[in-house]
This record gives structure tokens, sequence and C-alpha cells, in this order.
């Protein structure tokens, strides 16, 4: 990454998303910098950003050389303008109980029908995107094949001990585990059963399935 007065130009090419757009959101973050140019190699990236700048209500150009993008996202107010203030603190991952967080459900280690292949690369970059929440989730409730991200050889493994080491439980099904035969290759959360777990569903704020 490149630095000038307030502006960061963030390269993301050659990454798949949704790390550009983490890239992105973590530029515009840092204080001092009211302009980031992020520069990608493929469409999707160059959606996805321009998708983000504007929800977050920030102004952008695309300029379109050396074979690359270069999208240009300014905050409100234009070069050197501090970020928009906010109404309320930054929540923070200690101030928010984990009772108080989403609750994930998920039921399998791809998402999505369709080729397995593909639904891991999508599982992959749904935990890359959970691993930036702040505050993350309260519970990670994993059933049947999901049982296998929080086991030995999960390529998402890293991620779901991030979340874990900031305070999201993870609680992962004895009966799949001992059905798959791999209560042995977990590596991280607990074990459990259905009754915790239907509890945990009854009390969370929020249930996001994924499947």
């Amino acid at each position: 990454m490149k630095h000038q007065a307030n502006h960061q130009t963030v390269d993301c090419r050659g990454l798949a998303c949704p790390h550009p757009v983490i890239n992105t959101k973590k530029a515009l973050e840092e204080p001092g910098n009211a302009r980031v140019t992020t520069i990608v190699d493929n469409d999707v990236a160059r959606q996805n950003i321009a998708l983000f700048a504007r929800n977050a209500g920030y102004t952008l150009s695309v300029e379109e050389k050396e074979g690359a993008c270069h999208i240009t996202i300014t905050r409100s107010g234009g070069p050197g303008a501090p970020a928009r203030e906010k109404k309320e603190e930054p929540v923070c991952a200690a101030t928010v109980p984990a009772q108080e967080r989403p609750v994930y459900l998920i039921t399998s280690n791809a998402l999505g029908q369709g080729s397995p292949d593909l639904g891991q690369v999508l599982m992959k970059s749904l935990f890359t995107t959970l691993v930036e929440m702040d505050p993350p989730p309260g519970a990670l409730l994993l059933l049947n094949t999901g049982v296998f991200l929080t086991c030995e050889g999960s390529e998402v493994l890293g991620h779901v001990e991030k979340m874990h080491a900031a305070g999201t439980e993870v609680l992962s099904c004895g009966t799949c585990l001992d059905y798959y035969r791999i209560k042995d290759k977990l590596r991280i959360g607990a074990v459990s059963n259905m009754l915790v777990i239907n509890d945990y569903l009854i009390k969370a704020p929020k249930v996001i399935t994924i499947a």
C-alpha cells in the first residue's frame, strides 16, 4: 500500500472477493484517510466496491488504465475532510453481550446448491467476511457436514479460531461428529447436543441459517 497525504492506494489485483471490499473499508477507516484508490483486475471486485461505496454514502470515480480498474472513493466533504461524525460511539465486541448478537446456524460445509467445489469457495468467502465483523457473531452452531468446518483440515479453521478468541461460542453437534467419525478431529469449540443448540436458537435475537 502506498500513502500520500490523506490519500491511500490499495492494490487488490489478484485478490478474490470479499478481500478487495474488506481492504478498501479498512483503508477508509484509517485516521486521516479522506480518499482511497483501490486497484482491481476483475469486474466482480469493481462492482462490489462500487456498491459498498454507494451504500456508505461516499462518492467514487472509476478509471481504466494499464489493464486494471482504479476506483477512487472519497468520503463526504472531499479530500482532507474528516470522517462523518457518528451519532453514537462505535460498538465493540466488549460492549455487546454474546446473547445479544446474531447466531449463525451452519448445516453444511459448502454454501448453496450446485457445484461442491464452488460451494466450498463461497463458504470460505463467507467466513472471511464473518471474521471481520465487529462485534463478532454471538455463536456458530454447526450441524450435519457443517461440523467439518471446526475440524482438522478445515480451510476456515483459522477464521473460526479468531472468532472464538473474540468471544463467539462455537458448538458442533456431537451426533454429527459421531456419524462422520470425526469427533477426534475437532479442533475448536465444544461438542454440543440438540437441546443446547435449540436453546440458542430460541433465545437468539436473530438467527441466520447457512446451508
